[in-house]
């Protein structure tokens, strides 16, 4: 498997990880709340705007996935968001605490932006790439 092939394979298992994540706190977050015994915010809307949002970085990981040297401009955008989550979950993982149930998440997202982040670089020295900056 080439490099380019096994980056686009890895966007689309990252689009359906994140469609799946999203779509479950979308439709039943409740059910997960009690799963992991952690008491859900006050509105569940708190809940399904952040679900909505991984939702469309999965279609966005799809994009990618189908043309990573066209898409390369979009994976920043995917470092940022694997990096947000993973940094803030990290932050109070090791101060002041949070609940096991994030833990997992920030693990796979921290993961996945170094993935990013190779993706991003290996696909730079793509001479598909400099042909479509020529023109």
């Amino acid at each position: 498997m080439s490099k380019k092939s096994f980056i686009s394979f890895m966007f689309y298992v990252i689009a359906a990880y994140d469609g799946f994540l999203g779509a479950a706190f979308l439709v039943s977050p409740l059910k997960i709340f009690n799963w992991y015994q952690v008491t859900p915010p006050n509105h569940i809307g708190y809940v399904q705007f952040p679900a909505l949002i991984i939702i469309i970085f999965a279609v966005m990981f799809v994009q990618i996935a189908a043309d990573p040297v066209r898409n390369r401009v979009l994976i920043p955008y995917g470092i940022g968001l694997k990096i947000a989550y993973s940094g803030i979950v990290f932050k109070f993982w090791f101060t002041t605490g949070v609940p096991v149930m994030w833990k997992p998440f920030a693990v796979i997202d921290a993961v996945t932006a170094v993935l990013f982040l190779w993706a991003y670089m290996v696909l730079g020295q793509d001479p598909e790439r400099r042909t479509q900056n020529a023109e």
